[in-house]
């Protein structure tokens, strides 16, 4: 593949709090440090873009200063936009309570990127050596649902990598069917694989995945410093980890779709990509803050290390 990375998900801003612990019902906590940054489908986003690829944004910004953040954000990582800001409201803010693990919890509140239309996504003319990349968050808005069941059918040959995301048991049966049905790679973490499958392991995890797509399909599941577990053509392999100390995991699933995606647009087979995106998510969680994903030399010098 040659072309762009496709993003339809959606760019947001995270208010990322890191506290001691989460609080209790009716409690509070007092947290240590406050950040208002550019998360979300950033995330990915800048991870690709700082690999290397060529990457545009397809979903939906609000007017306000949420959405000139996020803008100003995309353009100082090279990403372009594919829409004018959308009227009416501004874009939407995650909370992000990151405690003293680095195990993140998430609160959404949605703005004008869960509006994206159908004939939005038909103006992005896609095209086969272009990645599109898919989040299951989309699917739980009402407007980008429809607007990606009829679209994604419809295009021309473009592989479609889809992350299901931690609220992949919230989307209706019938939808998760129909997307999952035009997805070429899927990738997830290790909880939310048993929890799609209602399996216990990981390994039973990946084959029941498997039999949900097409045939030809690839499935990857992240398991932290574990690496990822790899499936296609009927085998599973593993992906070795990167062993860290992690001070932030905000991001890190993030960050591996998006080198992921950025190394089999350089042409990479899936295996060596995946290698690279398991040493750019470890880089990740190393560093606070949700956008952390490291640049080519940094991961060139950790894959160096294992090899």
């Amino acid at each position: 593949m040659t072309g762009r990375l496709v993003h339809t998900g959606q760019a947001v801003l995270d208010l990322v709090m890191t506290v001691p612990a989460l609080p209790p019902a009716g409690g509070d906590v007092l947290a240590t440090s406050t950040n208002l940054l550019p998360g979300g489908g950033f995330n990915v986003m800048s991870a690709a873009a700082r690999s290397g690829a060529d990457v545009l944004y397809a979903g939906v910004h609000g007017i306000g200063g949420f959405g000139d953040t996020v803008r100003a954000a995309l353009a100082a990582e090279g990403v372009a936009v594919a829409h004018e800001p959308s009227g009416g409201m501004d874009t939407g803010v995650v909370v992000a309570l990151v405690d003293a693990s680095g195990e993140r919890t998430f609160v959404t509140g949605a703005g004008a990127e869960g509006q994206l239309r159908e004939d939005q996504l038909d103006a992005v003319e896609a095209t086969a050596g272009d990645l599109v990349y898919v989040t299951g968050y989309s699917l739980l808005h009402e407007s980008n649902r429809a607007a990606l069941l009829s679209w994604l059918p419809r295009l021309p040959g473009s592989p479609v990598l889809f992350d299901p995301g931690p609220l992949a048991s919230e989307i209706d049966l019938e939808t998760f069917r129909v997307v999952m049905s035009t997805v070429d790679i899927l990738s997830c973490n290790a909880r939310e694989a048993t929890e799609i499958t209602r399996t216990r392991t990981t390994n039973s995890a990946i084959r029941a995945l498997a039999t949900m797509l097409p045939a030809a399909a690839t499935v990857v599941i992240r398991d932290g410093p574990a690496g990822c577990l790899l499936h296609r053509e009927h085998s599973t392999v593993t992906i070795p980890g990167f062993p860290v100390v992690a001070v932030d995991t905000n991001g890190a699933g993030d960050t591996h779709c998006g080198v992921l995606a950025a190394e089999l647009l350089r042409g990479a087979d899936v295996e060596h990509a995946a290698l690279r995106a398991n040493a750019a998510a470890a880089l990740s969680v190393t560093r606070h803050g949700p956008a952390t994903a490291p640049g080519r030399e940094e991961i060139d010098e950790l894959v160096k290390a294992l090899t």
